[in-house]
């Protein structure tokens, strides 16, 4: 069997794929290096992972913070100490988009979930990304992009007064109660990420539409406008805003002259498919 993993900050998809094709799935929390130490990391399989890990002979892990070689290292050790699989296999998540939503065809391949990144795929290689910078100076049209957006927008008084009661009698929070969320506890980003489902569901709002097509305008003019071939070739996307603001995303798309593509919730089905026929 083989033991494909998809982890974000958020969450991690683990689905086994037996040699009958069948693929069992399973979901812990996200796992991402720059955030969880090897302990914790080796905790959280311990305690959350239910299937049997003896027959596993090949590990494909595609996680979020492992594009860099010393995090791809930790994360690769404790795979090895947990699971005893004689193949293991680390990249970064941005090369599970590229096989998810490209497969062997030319492409950008983009990631707006919890954070973002995107890169050119020429149909083999990844031959140009311009690097993810994180919560803190980038990932720009992220989920904590969008989240960290509304949030000064509400407590700076940026937004009329009706989309602030709503959004206080949505969530009745203060704002030294956000910033001990952000500045005090774990997972920042996620705890602002949380706040974009806010925004999809009162997009109605000329007001909330525009933050989220300003958003979104950011990601295109910093990730994507930088490739030359940006518009001859299909945008892909996969991750829930991708997902959950397909419409806007392609509305300010369309305002760089770029076309959408696939857009996926997320990229475990198609890197099923992407193994099987390896």
């Amino acid at each position: 069997m083989i033991l494909i993993v998809d982890s974000g900050s958020t969450k991690t998809t683990w689905c086994v794929v037996g040699l009958d094709k069948s693929a069992d799935t399973y979901i812990t929390e996200g796992i991402n290096p720059f955030l969880l130490g090897s302990d914790e990391i080796l905790h959280l399989m311990e305690s959350e992972l239910t299937f049997p890990r003896t027959d596993i002979s090949k590990i494909w892990f595609y996680g979020s913070g492992c594009g860099i070689a010393d995090k791809n290292k930790m994360v690769h050790d404790v795979l090895s100490q947990f699971f005893k699989a004689p193949e293991i296999h680390v990249n970064s998540d941005l090369l599970a988009t590229v096989h998810a939503l490209c497969s062997k065809q030319p492409g950008i391949a983009c990631i707006l979930g919890t954070g973002s990144n995107a890169c050119y795929f020429d149909g083999r290689d990844i031959i140009q990304f311009v690097p993810s910078l994180g919560y803190v100076l980038d990932d720009k049209g992220s989920g904590c992009a969008l989240g960290k957006k509304l949030l000064t927008d509400i407590f700076k008084k940026q937004l009329p007064e009706d989309i602030r009661k709503i959004f206080f009698d949505t969530y009745n929070v203060t704002a030294g109660e956000i910033l001990d969320n952000i500045y005090c506890k774990p997972f920042p980003n996620r705890y602002m990420a949380q706040f974009a489902k806010f925004i999809a569901a009162h997009v109605n709002y000329p007001e909330i539409r525009a933050l989220a097509n300003n958003c979104f305008r950011e990601f295109f003019q910093r990730n994507i406008v930088q490739y030359e071939v940006a518009k001859k070739l299909p945008i892909h996307f996969t991750g829930s805003i991708a997902f959950h603001f397909c419409e806007i995303l392609k509305e300010t798309a369309g305002e760089f002259g770029l076309t959408v593509g696939k857009i996926m919730k997320e990229p475990m089905p198609g890197l099923i498919a992407y193994h099987i026929e390896s």
